[in-house]
């Protein structure tokens, strides 16, 4: 089994990716949902080339040796170590939303551009106290694949806006809300290229002044995303995006 530079793939190439966590040594069984999807639904054969990634960073390339669609074996040929690995680490605690569909839509959507972890934050005025866990972890598991990406994002547990802002968190602290103040500034004036960040996004009721002021009391920085008033998946998605922008 060879290892090689990122270089060495194309992004236009269309070989099918699968999600292989735990994967080590020179062949991988795929659990049976993508052994199925692989054999019965795309009808892949012995000798059909595939990808595989771990959600660690590393992507396999190989070929079906097994078709079995309970347990399709897969003879690794290639890996690639730290596959388009990011100079940044971006972390985004949004609220969850009324809708579970627009906070859903927020979560594909930020995996597909770049995202390392997401906290469902709730506020004082946040409406919906929880998210469906398990359907979150599937939707991020289908962006990765889709977008191409080996590095599964992590999904934290519900936390309250206190206990949050208070923890020990890693790079710059950033919150992003509606209110008219001079001391908002732009997330390009706030971050450099290969900064970490946290930025915090509220409800559609936005964050509470004593929010915003507990906030800034334990060392986040107040941001706007423009001259725009943005719904809370928007929002995110803008933040994603922007941090995204600045690291190109």
């Amino acid at each position: 089994m060879r290892e090689f530079n990122s270089l060495f793939l194309k992004k236009s190439d269309q070989m099918q990716i699968f999600y292989a966590p735990g994967i080590s040594g020179s062949s991988y069984l795929l659990d049976e949902k993508e052994s199925k999807h692989c054999i019965r639904v795309l009808r892949m054969g012995k000798g059909t080339p595939v990808r595989l990634i771990d959600g660690k960073g590393s992507l396999y390339e190989g070929v079906i040796d097994v078709p079995d669609q309970r347990q399709c074996k897969i003879k690794i040929t290639q890996v690639i170590r730290d596959f388009e690995k990011r100079s940044c680490y971006l972390h985004i605690a949004i609220s969850p939303l009324k809708n579970p569909e627009r906070f859903e839509w927020f979560v594909e959507k930020s995996v597909e551009i770049g995202i390392d972890e997401i906290t469902p934050l709730i506020c004082r005025n946040t409406e919906k106290q929880n998210i469906k866990t398990e359907r979150i972890n599937n939707i991020v598991i289908s962006a990765m694949k889709q977008s191409l990406k080996a590095r599964l994002p992590v999904i934290n547990s519900v936390i309250g806006f206190n206990e949050f802002i208070t923890k020990d968190l890693r790079g710059a602290r950033l919150i992003a809300h509606c209110s008219e103040t001079d001391k908002k500034i732009s997330i390009g004036r706030t971050l450099s290229k290969g900064d970490d960040a946290i930025i915090m996004i509220g409800p559609e009721g936005d964050f509470t002044a004593d929010e915003v002021n507990s906030a800034v009391l334990n060392g986040f920085s107040e941001i706007h995303l423009g001259n725009s008033r943005l719904r809370t998946e928007t929002a995110g998605i803008a933040a994603c995006h922007s941090v995204y922008f600045l690291n190109q």
